[in-house]
């Protein structure tokens, strides 16, 4: 059921907690946060099974599939659960980003979003994941859920793979990237 019809009172539950916490807390603002760039990475997915475009022998789609997953796992570290990703989760993403960064020439400047909609919709979610990893190092900073070091890590390391996509995105389709003028 979606609803119960008795009314939250401004709180919510988390994945595996009896407690519910104030939907204005910073636990449940990251919560949100990571929920916003899972739910634009099934987009991204959805974009990126059309074009068939590999990464390290793996579809796009099944890049971000597994990404999905692990974002999955992280909500669930943050609600409180003892599951959180590991070092090899980290090392996965470090991995990709660096295959990538072989397929292209190297960054010179700063790239004005766009190109492909495959590229957008990697930029788009690129600035998710930074969103929510600013929301989940405030929770970690405030002490009151345990966030482990390879989480941050990994939220850290998925804007770089994301931007990668994107640029590669863009170069598998031909498309130059673009520079600000700055005037």
């Amino acid at each position: 059921m979606l609803y119960t019809r008795k009314g939250d009172k401004g709180t919510t539950g988390t994945f595996g907690c009896s407690q519910r916490v104030s939907k204005n807390s910073s636990q449940a603002e990251a919560l949100g946060a990571l929920d916003e760039v899972n739910s634009f990475l099934g987009l991204a997915k959805v974009r990126s099974a059309e074009k068939n475009f590999i990464l390290a022998g793996k579809l796009f789609s099944e890049i971000v599939h597994g990404v999905q997953q692990n974002l999955f796992i992280i909500q669930a570290e943050l609600a409180g659960t003892p599951m959180t990703v590991g070092e090899e989760k980290v090392k996965e993403l470090e991995l990709m980003t660096d295959t990538a960064e072989k397929e292209m020439p190297p960054i010179r400047t700063f790239f004005i979003s766009g190109g492909t909609e495959l590229a957008s919709l990697f930029d788009v979610s690129r600035t998710l994941a930074r969103r929510a990893e600013r929301r989940v190092v405030a929770v970690h900073e405030e002490g009151k859920v345990v966030v482990g070091a390879h989480t941050l890590a990994y939220l850290n390391r998925l804007s770089s793979l994301l931007y990668a996509l994107a640029r590669l995105s863009n170069h598998k389709c031909g498309i130059t990237e673009s520079a600000p003028q700055y005037k």
